[in-house]
């Protein structure tokens, strides 16, 4: 079946899904495979459910004539989705980086919002997969796409460009992220890049912070660019009024105060208000849905619980963030403060340096107390005794029920898989 068939399909369904567990009538049901799973063996189980067809890789026994064989089912999604991406012809906004692309996605989202009928990246749906489903959920009433591109080897930002074929993008920094995929941070730069490369090959516009000096060098000669910035004469200016504890920054003489922590946000609003002022909405507006927005999700959320304030900040952590997350924790009034971090994952080589050195960087910011969480950290147990080392959640747990944390400014931060947010049952 070519694409232009099956999209006609899909605009007679009631969308894609790829599971069958959360499968709704009348919707086409993508048989994906992976390492530990094949969507192929539940196909009839979907048509059962309700869907109208079935795309499938593999000859189901027996053949249903609502099965649509192909060569390939998730390359069959993408061309869908880049077919459709094609057919709605709508400004697609799309962003990646280290760090911070999900707050800005989610800023720039409610600023546009204001004025547009948007559809922005949900949840982690950023990468080979979640792109795509992305782009099929937006439809005729889509104004503008906001797309969330996510990667941890190179070559995956430019296969999403194909796929979602951005107007607009907008790098929020080059961290030290996905290490062991990308190799080093000269890879993190060359394979975040791709969406620069994209974005230049097809003459469409970036959206720069000239205040970072690796995004202006990627930028090289291209004229095709908006730019914002603190203190260098650029596009949109964005200046830091106060961070005590919220940011509130200053835009011409129209003062926003944000409901976010941490100077290292500063860009994240500066690029959605930067956004918003090219799509040509007005300072008051903008000013609106940056004040609406609260952090959810683990990410740098402030929880007032028990007798404590927690800054949970536990949905990621990359070496950077970890770093920007302490700065910004030493900078906070409070005269009892304790940090609890995670192990930080997908540092490959470096994983041992990099634990070494944000152990010795709390040491020197002489906090009230350090948990640190998980085998990586623990690793360094012997050299530093200053600190509290815990191999796993649950010996935290135990001791922190032994020992409560009371009348304390407490920071939370570690990589996903380290569900550091349960610690809340016990602060």
């Amino acid at each position: 079946m070519k694409i232009i068939d099956l999209h006609q399909l899909f605009l007679n369904s009631k969308g894609v899904t790829t599971d069958t567990r959360s499968l709704t009538p009348s919707t086409l049901f993508f048989a994906l495979k992976g390492e530990n799973f094949n969507a192929n063996n539940f196909a009839q189980q979907a048509l059962d459910s309700g869907a109208s067809y079935c795309i499938i890789d593999e000859v189901q026994t027996p053949m249903n004539e609502r099965f649509i064989l192909v060569d390939n089912v998730l390359q069959t999604l993408q061309e869908l989705a880049n077919f459709h991406r094609k057919y709605l012809d709508i400004p697609v906004v799309a962003l990646t980086g280290s760090n911070g692309k999900t707050t800005t996605k989610e800023l720039i989202n409610a600023v546009l919002i204001q004025q547009y009928n948007t559809h922005a990246t949900q949840g982690n749906y950023n990468n080979h997969i979640g792109v795509p489903l992305t782009l099929l959920q937006m439809d005729k009433t889509t104004e503008i796409g906001i797309v969330e591109m996510g990667a941890n080897h190179a070559g995956e930002i430019a296969q999403l460009c194909e796929i979602a074929a951005p107007n607009y993008g907008y790098i929020t920094n080059f961290g030290k992220a996905h290490l062991e995929g990308f190799g080093s941070e000269e890879g993190v730069v060359k394979a975040k890049s791709e969406l620069y490369d994209y974005l230049k090959r097809n003459k469409e516009t970036i959206f720069v912070n000239i205040d970072d000096k690796k995004q202006d060098k990627q930028i090289g000669d291209y004229q095709n660019i908006k730019t914002f910035s603190s203190e260098y004469n650029s596009d949109f200016t964005i200046k830091l009024e106060n961070d005590s504890p919220f940011l509130n920054v200053k835009v011409d003489d129209i003062y926003i105060q944000t409901q976010l922590l941490g100077r290292y946000n500063i860009t994240n609003i500066a690029a959605a208000i930067s956004i918003g002022l090219y799509f040509k909405l007005e300072l008051d507006v903008i000013k609106k849905g940056i004040e609406s927005y609260v952090p959810k999700n683990n990410r740098s959320q402030v929880i007032k619980q028990n007798s404590n304030t927690i800054i949970m900040d536990a949905y990621n952590a990359n070496p950077t963030s970890v770093e920007a997350a302490l700065q910004n924790f030493k900078a906070m009034n409070g005269e009892e403060k304790v940090v609890i971090l995670g192990d930080m994952f997908e540092l490959g080589p470096q994983s041992f340096h990099e634990h070494h050195a944000v152990i010795s960087m709390v040491k020197d910011f002489d906090f009230t107390k350090a948990y640190f969480v998980g085998s990586h950290f623990f690793n360094h147990q012997k050299e530093f005794p200053f600190a509290d080392f815990f191999k796993n959640l649950a010996d935290v747990k135990k001791h922190i029920i032994a020992t409560p944390i009371k009348n304390t400014l407490i920071l939370v931060k570690g990589s996903r898989g380290m569900a550091l947010e349960h610690l809340l049952d016990v602060l």
